[in-house]
């Protein structure tokens, strides 16, 4: 039985478990002009520390603990980037796995399935970790001891999303709501549904109620599961982003996916197309 720092408990492991990290950074950032901008976004700049959002991403889904065992990751991002994306993760001494072009962006839910059609083609039980590449996260050790945590539902079939715990009434996040509270366990609770972002009377509620969690868009589960779940919620993705790959083209490293089928896909999150209509959703706490 793996124990965190903080006391929490995780699935028994024989072995560390091991985990493809999947990084979405196609975002422009432009909220953050001009130290943003749709040329070069947020996540690659160094807003905090010496490295930029991504570099930090990547190295916080690297590497190896007691429970964890982290691949090389696979990167979703735009033909804009792509340099920036190798160069970037060269700058930390990360090879990435796969750097997967989006033709245009098409929201989360294309490229979450793309990348997990991808990383099915070699182990359909594959652990996946979907993360956004401009997250700012002070403590990696004890979210590393989070997912660790969440691996007990993913061997469930569940698909795991995270939740964070509210210190304030936010107006400017979207909330999960949470079948019951928190545990001091800190394991998996079910997602009853996603809430748009408040306003500020209503954040005061469900920060009072205690059952609901930031939407940190942060996801793990296995690459076969989520993808039966795009057959079942989300059905007229699959032949798009199937086709998009199945027609990719290998260019200097990059693996381009075709636009005529990926232009098809319906422009939605992950959130939208498949958790909110799955019963098998669960959300871990973090704070």
């Amino acid at each position: 039985m793996y124990v965190g720092r903080d006391g929490t408990k995780t699935v028994e492991l024989m072995a560390p478990a091991k985990i493809t990290p999947v990084l979405l950074c196609g975002g422009s950032g432009t909220r953050l002009w001009p130290l943003s901008r749709k040329s070069y976004p947020k996540q690659f700049v160094p807003l905090i520390g010496d490295n930029t959002l991504f570099q930090a991403s990547a190295l916080r889904l690297s590497g190896a603990t007691d429970a964890l065992s982290f691949d090389k990751p696979v990167v979703l991002t735009n033909s804009d980037f792509r340099f920036i994306v190798t160069e970037q993760l060269a700058g930390v001494g990360i090879d990435p796995g796969a750097v997967v072009i989006e033709p245009e962006g098409r929201n989360t839910a294309p490229a979450v399935l793309a990348a997990a059609l991808r990383v099915a083609e070699t182990d359909p039980e594959a652990i996946m970790l979907v993360a956004p590449s401009d997250h700012v996260v002070p403590d990696p050790e004890a979210f590393r001891d989070a997912v660790a945590r969440g691996l007990e539902a993913v061997e469930a079939g569940d698909l795991v999303t995270f939740g964070i715990t509210p210190d304030r009434a936010e107006t400017g996040y979207g909330y999960l709501d949470l079948s019951d509270k928190p545990g001091k366990d800190g394991a998996a609770v079910k997602l009853n549904r996603f809430v748009e972002k408040p306003d500020a009377a209503r954040a005061e509620e469900m920060v009072k109620a205690g059952n609901f969690l930031w939407n940190a868009g942060i996801f793990l589960f296995r690459a076969r599961d989520i993808i039966d779940a795009f057959k079942t919620h989300a059905k007229g993705l699959v032949k798009p982003v199937r086709g998009a790959l199945a027609e990719a083209e290998v260019d200097l490293g990059f693996l381009r996916l075709a636009p005529g089928p990926w232009g098809g896909a319906e422009d939605i999150s992950i959130d939208y197309a498949v958790m909110e209509k799955t019963d098998r959703a669960s959300v871990l706490p973090l704070t």
